[in-house]
């Protein structure tokens, strides 16, 4: 059998920062404070580290280790990965789509938002949205540029989509690139680059005087005890703990399919143990330090306690484009500060779309074995045309809908299956071994016990209440969405049910077409 060369990291720093680029996302910044504000403040963390310790950082092992496993076979993808777990099951690779269809589902639309930050940037380098001095006109400002009206700030949504085709042509050439020369080389350019200004904007923020000398409590000390400081009744609510598992999830980015891509371009003795926690590490980091210290600490020393639960109750779209302009145009260097933040932003979102990228690359490559040059043309190709709904649609609950099934229900079914298939089908004493090939760390071995039992009881448990809860439920039977916009909620569905029978085609024919020429990928 010829023997086919993948591509693989360049080196260690190059992997952890990849990853940590996949996790350290646009919710650090803007989901993460507002769940804490908005669940118990410091309280929220309690439940927040024990997902991480029982359900995060279980999870991160279980996908390095199986991703590495998997490309020692030729396979990037779930597909394939959960093929070479369980061959004497035939249906197993069709649970994998679900680990390609995810991070397609998300990348659709986390494009175009990704492009707001990348716009805001230069807004805030030109003083574009100088004028808009009130939240009412920083949320019409918002508003015309992503074409919802028109005003004197934008007649059209013509800016919106340069910003879109620049940040898609962006992400398109860095991938064209590969995974060395592109996605890696990118990244350890980036991640720097973000923890800098995040740093700089992080101590600005907890620098600032009182504005207001009739609040001389408005400060940014009483900020950080606003999110911080517990509220430990809070605990006694199942919502809380739903949250702060939720979170778990969407910080690390486990649960898609994008770190057993990233895995697999490992060898057999490259390190997944401490290599998995340094990378967890870093998103902690970004999370938790700058992402806690910045966003509800400076709302709170220009808006308040009472402003700064509003703003925590807005969403994560008016806190980044809306209150997050408002706090800058207070404070001198407010333009740079402003292009910190967004160019922040941006460079977190790109980090991460990449990732979103790499899984449906890597399938067309190493299931029909054609060149990366091809694979990403087809892939360009496709994806633009699914990330048109996302942008003409935007007011028609299509990015929710994108939202819900590819980034919160999908996740923690993969991630269910993902760890049942390792724990429990390919067995937990394999599974041990696997991960300690060439470990660099041993992992404690009461984790043995949490990846087989806990683990996968958290996740049925969380998965149980999507059809037990009834947010879950409403998501599901449409209940919050309006008449007019049924018929959007429903084309977009029928988007997502064709893209997965369309995923699930393409890998029969790519299994038959490898049971003809006896072919099983790259023998380990």
């Amino acid at each position: 059998m010829a023997e086919r060369k993948r591509q693989a990291w360049g080196s260690k720093l190059g992997i952890i920062m990849a990853v940590a680029g996949s996790a350290v996302g646009l919710g650090n910044f803007l989901r993460f404070p507002v769940q804490a504000a908005q669940n118990g403040g410091g309280a929220f963390m309690i439940p927040y580290f024990i997902s991480l310790l029982l359900l995060g950082i279980p999870l991160m092992w279980v996908e390095w280790a199986l991703g590495r496993y998997g490309g020692g076979f030729g396979h990037g993808t779930a597909p394939g990965i959960f093929h070479s777990v369980w061959r004497k099951n035939r249906f197993i690779k069709y649970f994998g789509v679900i680990g390609i269809f995810g991070p397609l589902a998300i990348l659709i639309y986390y494009t175009y938002i990704e492009s707001w930050t990348l716009a805001y940037s230069f807004f805030a380098l030109t003083g574009k949205y100088a004028g808009a001095t009130s939240q009412s006109q920083m949320q019409s400002f918002l508003g015309a540029f992503q074409g919802l009206e028109k005003n004197e700030y934008f007649n059209s949504m013509q800016p919106a989509y340069v910003f879109f085709l620049i940040t898609f042509a962006l992400n398109i050439f860095v991938i064209y690139y590969g995974i060395k020369g592109g996605i890696e080389k990118l990244c350890r350019f980036a991640m720097p680059a973000l923890f800098l200004f995040a740093g700089f904007i992080a101590v600005r923020v907890l620098t600032l005087g009182v504005p207001d000398i009739s609040h001389p409590d408005w400060s940014s000390l009483n900020g950080l005890g606003f999110l911080w400081n517990p509220d430990l009744s809070t605990l006694k609510d199942p919502k809380v703990w739903l949250a702060a598992s939720g979170q778990t999830f969407f910080t690390l980015s486990v649960g898609i399919g994008v770190i057993l891509t990233y895995a697999s371009y490992l060898k057999k003795t490259d390190d997944v143990t401490l290599s998995g926690l340094t990378a967890v590490s870093m998103n902690e980091f970004a999370e938790v330090i700058l992402g806690g210290s910045i966003v509800i600490t400076a709302s709170y020393v220009f808006f308040g306690p009472v402003g700064a639960q509003d703003v925590a109750k807005s969403g994560a779209f008016n806190l980044s484009f809306v209150t997050m302009p408002l706090i800058f145009e207070k404070i001198p260097l407010g333009a740079v500060f402003g292009f910190l933040w967004f160019m922040m932003l941006f460079l977190a979102g790109i980090t991460s779309s990449l990732s979103l990228s790499q899984p449906a690359i890597a399938f067309l490559e190493d299931e029909f074995d054609i060149s990366r040059k091809k694979a990403v043309t087809i892939f360009g190709a496709a994806t633009f045309v699914l990330c048109q709904p996302s942008i003409f649609l935007l007011s028609r609950g299509t990015v929710n809908e994108l939202d819900f099934w590819g980034g919160t229900f999908c996740l923690v079914l993969f991630a269910t299956i993902e760890t049942i298939l390792f724990t429990w089908v390919f067995g937990i004493d394999k599974a041990w071994e696997e991960m300690h090939h060439g470990a660099e760390l041993r992992i404690p071995r009461i984790y043995k016990f949490i990846m087989r039992f806990v683990t996968p009881v958290f996740l049925i448990a969380i998965l149980g209440s999507f059809f037990i809860s009834k947010d879950g439920r409403d998501n599901i039977l449409m209940a919050n969405v309006s008449e007019a916009d049924r018929p959007y909620v429903l084309g977009t569905r029928l988007m997502l049910v064709l893209m997965i029978a369309v995923l699930s085609i393409m890998v029969r024919i790519a299994w038959k077409k490898s049971e003809r020429s006896g072919k099983e990928g790259i023998s380990r």
